[in-house]
């Protein structure tokens, strides 16, 4: 192996899982990259489905990709103190599940930005920001925690 393609190898390795799409996700993804968040939503009775479904799980109505506010609260979280995988950063930095305003059923985990890891409690606010995926074309939200009253 050369020096160039040893190098070339390093630097994807240093990138994060890039999403798959498929045929129930790619609305998700699409609206991402229109810059907005929208999650799975049952035409019929109105269910919220993340992951998203062609049939509703409910009761079985077809489903559509609906724009939420992207607003919400930490529902739970864990504090990484190290990259699990690559493309994460090497400090201490928090991934969590957020209860969505407006969504009642489903919810969306992600890194919270913009607090310092010990700060973060269930029930912080935060607001999604779409960023990009490193080494892709996707991108994703992440939460930036709101700041205090």
């Amino acid at each position: 192996m050369t020096d160039a393609a040893a190098g070339a190898g390093a630097a994807a390795s240093a990138l994060p899982p890039q999403p798959v799409p498929n045929a129930d996700t790619q609305g998700f993804w699409d609206s991402l990259a229109e810059g907005r968040v929208a999650l799975c939503h049952c035409a019929d009775c109105g269910t919220w489905m993340h992951p998203p479904l062609e049939r509703c799980r409910a009761c079985g109505g077809p489903t559509r990709f609906d724009e939420i506010a992207g607003t919400g609260v930490v529902h739970s979280f864990i504090v990484m103190h190290r990259a699990s995988v690559p493309g994460q950063p090497a400090g201490a930095h928090v991934l969590a599940a957020i209860d969505l305003d407006g969504v009642v059923g489903a919810r969306l985990t992600g890194r919270v930005v913009g607090i310092e890891p010990a700060d973060v409690k269930a029930g912080t606010r935060v607001s999604a920001r779409i960023v990009d995926v490193p080494g892709g074309p996707y991108r994703q939200p992440e939460f930036v925690a709101d700041a205090a009253p």
